[in-house]
């Protein structure tokens, strides 16, 4: 039975994101980034942060699988309502870092940046820079979403721990993500196929998709190979629990050559090996994902972002819902129903830009009723605003990630964070992750080097470290 809307409320936005999300604590490195610097008008209770109306805002959207049309309809409409003379100077990209890192070194900085994609810039970098604002007074403002109470206490459990950098808050994440296997639940009703729960289930339901014509997985070796390095972490701690994203975030001797991991790499390199197709190695993101909506591919990793992403071009003969990595060992330490939840697509303000309280504010309206429930019915996704979901029409794909999470229940896999603390380990980890599944080194070659270079970060007096505990 289909979970009713209160249901999904109550699934997608409270209790069951507060275990994967919890508090990291982190270890300094000097000074504070700054707060906003340029002038501000007074400040008031409808003003909280000093926006200046007349000064111009811009704001640079990452114009991916969300677009950028809610940016514009939404969040920088809700924020000429509240100052309406305000010039807005609206960028859309798909190359944030190509087109932002001129900028920053020179100095000319956007306020408010969406830094997603594969070429999202370096936080770590930014902060070392001094280029991210302390959100601090955003967290602390009054909502406009529920006005009785403050920005931090309207948001899902982990969202504002997830926005901490040495402690202070600099980035907002969104969304609510769920990551696993998509697959078009359509197509396995017709051929009488059951969703797969043990590795011996997958491999045997590879051979039956082998005999229809269709690769049992595959993923984006071009643009996206960083589904499967998520897809290769998530399922190590399947196996051996938790605690090891939690040493791959904190550089942990030997995290990355531990027992879990090499399974993981080595269950999945198998998959590829005997039930793959050589030639996704060469496509993007949507070319694969293209394939998938034409059911040449059963299985495919990404996050919930998938669904709106592929709109224009999902058949009505497909129908995406999702399941999670089959157990791989009968010994994993999580059980099948353990998925990846957590936050995405991230937000911040430039600390050096023309206008840092117009770019709190922004963000602030991005926290508001019209703004969050409106970016929902518009993408599809879910954001970190708890409580505005009632009575919206929620997609096929929403529900089966509600069913997915009520299912796993407390059993959450953790976000694996140094993909932002260690950007240059995340990018050596795609590279790595296309040379192992394509067979040009083995699991045990995977580890080797990817533990390599995180101990060369770790021996690096000039990075700043973080950690966590949870």
């Amino acid at each position: 039975m289909s979970p009713t809307r209160r249901d999904v409320l109550r699934g997608l936005g409270l209790a069951a994101l507060a275990t994967p999300l919890a508090a990291c604590a982190t270890t300094g490195r000097g000074a504070a980034a700054p707060s906003p610097t340029a002038s501000a008008a007074a400040t008031s209770a409808a003003n909280p942060f000093g926006v200046d109306a007349a000064r111009q805002l811009e704001v640079v959207i990452f114009s991916g699988g969300n677009g950028d049309k809610y940016a514009v309809d939404l969040h920088q409409a809700g924020y000429r309502k509240l100052h309406p003379q305000a010039p807005i100077k609206h960028v859309a990209t798909q190359k944030v870092g190509t087109q932002l890192r001129p900028r920053f070194i020179a100095g000319d900085v956007p306020d408010v940046v969406n830094n997603s994609g594969p070429e999202a810039l370096d936080l770590q970098s930014l902060v070392q820079e001094g280029h991210l604002a302390d959100l601090t007074p955003l967290f602390e403002a009054p909502s406009l979403a529920f006005p009785d109470k403050k920005v931090k206490d309207t948001l899902v459990g982990g969202a504002y721990e997830n926005s901490l950098i040495d402690g202070v808050p600099r980035v907002l994440q969104y969304t609510v993500a769920h990551r696993a296997l998509w697959y078009n639940a359509k197509l396995f009703a017709a051929k009488g196929w059951n969703v797969p729960k043990t590795w011996a289930e997958f491999n045997a339901l590879g051979e039956e998709a082998k005999k229809a014509g269709i690769a049992l997985f595959a993923y984006p070796g071009q643009v996206g190979p960083f589904y499967q390095l998520w897809n290769l972490v998530y399922s190590a701690a399947k196996i051996g629990g938790n605690q090891v994203i939690i040493d791959i975030d904190n550089l942990a001797d030997g995290a990355w050559t531990a027992e879990p991991v090499k399974q993981a790499v080595a269950a999945w390199a198998q998959i590829q090996k005997d039930y793959g197709d050589k030639a996704y190695f060469g496509l993007d993101h949507t070319q694969t994902q293209v394939k998938h909506l034409q059911d040449k591919v059963l299985f495919y990793p990404c996050g919930s972002w998938l669904e709106n992403e592929m709109a224009k071009d999902k058949p009505d003969t497909f129908e995406y819902a999702i399941a999670p990595v089959p157990s791989i060992t009968a010994a994993d330490v999580l059980p099948y129903e353990a998925i990846m939840i957590g936050v995405s697509e991230s937000f911040f303000v430039s600390a050096k830009g023309k206008n840092p309280q117009g770019g709190l504010e922004y963000l602030r309206v991005m926290l508001s009723k019209d703004g969050a429930r409106g970016y929902t019915e518009m993408t599809k996704n879910l954001t970190i605003v708890n409580g505005l979901v009632d009575g919206l029409q929620l997609t096929s794909a929403v529900n089966s990630a509600a069913k997915a999470q009520e299912a796993a229940g407390k059993n959450t896999i953790t976000d694996a964070r140094f993909e932002t603390w260690y950007k240059e380990l995340f990018d050596h980890g795609q590279t790595q992750t296309n040379s192992v599944m394509a067979g040009r080194i083995t699991a045990e070659e995977f580890c080797a080097n990817m533990q390599k270079k995180a101990d060369e970060l770790k021996a690096d007096s000039s990075i700043a470290k973080q950690t966590r505990s949870v």
